[in-house]
């Protein structure tokens, strides 16, 4: 959305398209783009940005983050776009991405040193149901968030409130959907701010073994977000202290276990921004309120844009690495970017 044609409209122009662009249902292409079964190769092409910061190209450090690189992402192909979430291999080089239009995106991402270059090898297919169709065929299209767990991916799916997982390690592209029991209170969420991340906790770590999913902005009678540990020693709802209109739009964990939160806010009156807070596994447990200090912020000064995705990798160096994405919502002004970061401890 925020990229140079828009930036000679007024803030107030540019937070009105975002606003639209958020809350917009996919379009009726949906199942059209899903007609095809089998996944198939499609060319994406990748301009490098020249620096994170508009007005200074030369800065890097960001609060706890320093910029690596940046991609702007085109494709001719009309199923390219809406990406929500992002996963990578523990490398950091092939990935797995999801869109909000219930389709799958794989491929590799090309480095020349520790600076992204572009996309390789990228294939898509439809997530497909039990019965071989595609999810979105029976209106299970508003996929949003994706955790991993070994070969299993999990997917939480907005406006229907469902999880479902795929066995991509076995069937890949081709995996069939099985429904996750979650609890009943994740079927009450809004419409529109429903299931919007996912983790899975890793072996040897606090919680091991929970999927841990947060809504967008699905409030408590306190105004805090609404989030859920599913399966694991502890099951439970808790809920994420709400601060500065900010929702929720993905999650990631560190190394150490800690869980960061990438959140983004578009308002007429608070403006349009995103961050990233650290918070500690070890608040986690059914009942609490949590809260953690802010890592990283961003606004209209840097190359931000409705930003879905959020990964954690540790490169061959040793740096933890944190890799954005964007969801451009099919929209002519918004765009898909790929942003990396390293953590500075």
């Amino acid at each position: 959305m925020i990229f140079p044609k828009i930036r000679r409209l007024s803030a107030i122009a540019a937070t009105a398209a975002l606003l639209l662009a958020v809350g917009a249902p996919a379009s009726a292409q949906t199942l059209k783009l899903a007609s095809d079964n089998n996944p198939i190769s499609i060319d994406v092409h990748a301009r490098p940005l020249a620096g994170f910061d508009l007005r200074d190209r030369s800065r890097v450090e960001f609060g706890q983050l320093r910029f690596r690189s940046g991609l702007m992402l085109t494709s001719p192909s009309r199923r390219f776009g809406g990406l929500s979430s992002w996963r990578f291999d523990p490398g950091g080089e092939t990935f797995l991405a999801a869109s909000d239009r219930g389709r799958w995106f794989s491929g590799r991402v090309v480095y020349r040193g520790r600076e992204m270059v572009g996309l390789a090898e990228v294939e898509t297919a439809p997530m497909l149901s039990e019965d071989g169709r595609p999810l979105a065929a029976r209106g299970w299209y508003d996929t949003e968030s994706m955790a991993r767990d070994g070969p299993w991916v999990y997917v939480g799916i907005e406006r229907v409130n469902r999880i479902v997982r795929f066995d991509i390690g076995r069937f890949g592209l081709q995996a069939r959907a099985e429904t996750v029991i979650a609890p009943a209170e994740t079927r009450k969420l809004p419409y529109n701010a429903g299931l919007e991340a996912m983790v899975v906790v890793r072996k040897g770590l606090p919680l091991a073994g929970t999927l841990i999913a947060l809504s967008e902005r699905g409030l408590d009678r306190d105004g805090h977000v609404r989030a859920f540990l599913i399966g694991g020693p502890s099951p439970g709802g808790f809920a994420v202290r709400r601060t500065e209109t900010f929702d929720i739009s993905d999650a990631a964990m560190l190394p150490g276990g800690d869980l960061l939160l990438l959140e983004r806010k578009a308002s007429l009156i608070d403006g349009i921004g995103i961050r990233i807070r650290r918070v500690a596994l070890n608040t986690i447990r059914p009942g609490v309120i949590v809260d953690g200090p802010t890592i990283f912020s961003a606004d209209l000064g840097q190359e931000i844009d409705n930003f879905e995705g959020l990964d954690v990798h540790v490169s061959a160096e040793g740096e933890t690495v944190l890799t954005l994405v964007s969801d451009d919502n099919f929209s002519p002004i918004q765009r898909t970017l790929l942003l990396q970061f390293t953590l500075i401890e």
